[in-house]
């Protein structure tokens, strides 16, 4: 990624306050500058977004959307700015739980304003590094907070990657119901991811291009925003790569569950197979024949026809299963 230099174009020398929930007083009073300003807003209230809309003049919908979270990725123009809802992740959640993190944007020339639910550690970092620090330009800023909440999803799908190792490992070595849930659950993540990624990725394709035509906007090079779309098109291949493998994992666990119960269903049937004769010929031997009560008095006729017989059908059996690769 772009790291940025400390001078703007033109050799100006541009600074940004980045200010997270800030005082009305506080708000009031920057909007009133003619500097471009960062506000940052984390569980606004209702009537924290009504005072908002207030000082920047938002146009309705602009209001409703803004309080309004579970959306799609999109970017919508209105008089003078955009409104963008945009998707990231967070990095500390577990696989299988409430993943993706919604962030709206307001971008205009005098300032952006991000609107979330809960702290959200990426932007929170880029607060602190750019806080009232030397920039490029305006627009640059903006390319920054989109690429501090898209790019939270590549360490994301690392670690999904080394998940995914894990488990096709443990998978060969010894199949459990639990590597099937973790299986499950790493499914779960893809599918939402690519739920907003390939939006994402679709409308910086078409419309990323248009922040910088934005009125007031300090421009700068266009190719930042390419590089948010180009970040998109990995990510998406990332997710469409990692949920064919762990399609692979799904019919692995299957096909090793399947194997072991085919071969316990192969030891029970060679020994109920093996039983088989065993019990024909004691129950033969056992009927109450008067022919055969004369043969027992002699000793012999009970080593070779009763025990003869049992040990020669378990020697053939053995040797038939050996002979098939059964045993």
């Amino acid at each position: 990624m772009t790291t940025g230099e400390p001078a703007a174009p033109h050799g100006k020398t541009l600074r940004v306050p980045c200010l997270h929930n800030p005082p009305d007083d506080q708000l009031e009073a920057q909007l009133q500058t003619e500097g471009f300003v960062w506000i940052d807003l984390e569980d606004p209230s209702d009537d924290d977004l009504e005072k908002l809309s207030k000082k920047i003049s938002l146009h309705p919908l602009t209001l409703g959307d803004a309080r309004t979270f579970q959306q799609r990725p999109k970017i919508e123009e209105y008089e003078g700015y955009m409104f963008m809802v945009v998707f990231g992740v967070d990095e500390d959640t577990a696989s299988g739980g409430p993943l993706l993190r919604e962030v709206h944007l307001i971008i205009s020339g005098d300032y952006v304003v991000t609107i979330h639910r809960g702290p959200f550690a990426s932007l929170a970092d880029l607060r602190r590094r750019y806080d009232d620090q030397p920039i490029r330009s305006e627009q640059f800023l903006v390319y920054k907070v989109l690429d501090a909440v898209i790019s939270t999803f590549v360490p994301v799908l690392g670690r999904t990657d080394d998940d995914i190792d894990n488990v096709e490992q443990e998978v060969i070595d010894d199949p459990t119901p639990e590597q099937l849930r973790r299986i499950f659950a790493l499914k779960r993540d893809l599918v939402a991811m690519r739920r907003v990624v390939s939006p994402m990725r679709d409308m910086f394709a078409r419309n990323a291009d248009r922040i910088a035509d934005l009125p007031g906007l300090e421009t700068d090079d266009r190719l930042y925003f390419r590089d948010l779309y180009d970040t998109l098109i990995r990510v998406s291949e990332l997710v469409d790569s990692y949920r064919d493998l762990l399609s692979g994992a799904t019919d692995m666990y299957l096909s090793t569950v399947a194997n072991r119960q085919g071969e316990i269903n192969k030891q029970l049937t060679i020994i109920a197979t093996i039983f088989l004769p065993l019990t024909f010929l004691t129950g033969f031997f056992g009927q109450n024949f008067g022919s055969l009560v004369r043969w027992m008095n002699a000793e012999w006729v009970f080593y070779v026809f009763g025990l003869g017989l049992l040990a020669a059908s378990v020697a053939g059996f053995g040797v038939f299963f050996r002979r098939k690769g059964w045993l």
